[in-house]
């Protein structure tokens, strides 16, 4: 995906673990999206709790 250009509704996606809202690629996660599990560093300290229950069998 380097140098993208193009259509941002064909990015791929992942809902967070920690709050449940969906997070759509970005570049800087370009070399590690499959380790990516947090939307955000507050998500990452775990000072969100999840609003909704995340279902894994969703995506």
């Amino acid at each position: 995906m380097a140098g993208f250009k193009g259509n941002k509704a064909a990015l791929p996606s992942k809902t967070c673990i920690a709050c449940g809202r969906e997070m759509v690629w970005r570049k800087s996660w370009a070399k590690n999206w499959d380790d990516v599990k947090y939307c955000s560093d507050a998500c990452r300290a775990g000072k969100h709790r999840p609003s909704r229950p995340v279902n894994p069998l969703a995506s």
